[in-house]
């Protein structure tokens, strides 16, 4: 469901990180296209395309619709082979639900955590082979727009990735999944304004 993710950041920098960039600015992992537009005055993610009927934007994120083809997976030098999940955050999660319900997407699952010592709620939704985590405050309601946070990019070897980033990269942890482990990269010593992570890939029960 997802064809684009636009980032405010130079082919340049993801080069440097690693990551294979087409001439025309664009990024291929797994199945999804990452713009890279250059920076300009909003950095991070600015925006997505979706394979769905959108009007201008989606509970304040820009959106467009698209009906391109799945983009052909490229091979990175740093390992990532595809996007686990990509992290909204909403300052009204109820808002934000009812907008993505217009999409005819329901939450998978809900599950309440901690983020910079402060009470959150998480909500998970299928975007065919890319996860959306919806993360919000259990009990409050804000106005505003939401916005697109991170990317969690799969690693199958999630040690070798690591290695490749080193010092640029924190030291590799159980993620919350079972069985998998994450490390989130420092990304403005690369030259990234997207808050930027790496996983092993899923355990197969």
């Amino acid at each position: 469901m997802i064809d684009e993710i636009l980032v405010a950041d130079s082919p340049a920098a993801w080069e440097s990180a690693g990551f294979t960039v087409d001439p025309d600015g664009v990024c291929r992992v797994g199945s999804v296209r990452i713009r890279l537009v250059g920076e300009g005055e909003k950095r991070g993610i600015v925006g997505w395309a979706l394979r769905a009927e959108v009007d201008g934007d989606l509970d304040g994120v820009p959106t467009t619709s698209s009906d391109q083809p799945l983009a052909e997976p490229a091979t990175h030098l740093n390992g990532v082979t595809s996007i686990d999940h990509v992290v909204l955050l909403s300052p009204d999660l109820e808002r934000t639900k009812t907008a993505l319900k217009a999409l005819e997407l329901d939450a998978r699952r809900e599950r309440h955590g901690e983020l910079a010592g402060a009470a959150i709620r998480q909500v998970f939704y299928r975007l065919d082979d890319v996860i959306l985590e919806v993360v919000g405050s259990p009990d409050t309601a804000g106005d505003g727009p939401s916005n697109l946070w991170g990317i969690t990019f799969v690693a199958d070897d999630i040690e070798a990735a690591a290695a490749f980033f080193g010092e640029k990269t924190s030291p590799l942890k159980d993620a919350i999944q079972p069985g998998r482990r994450i490390t989130t990269l420092r990304h403005r010593e690369l030259g990234m304004s997207a808050r930027t992570a790496l996983i092993s890939p899923h355990v197969k029960s």
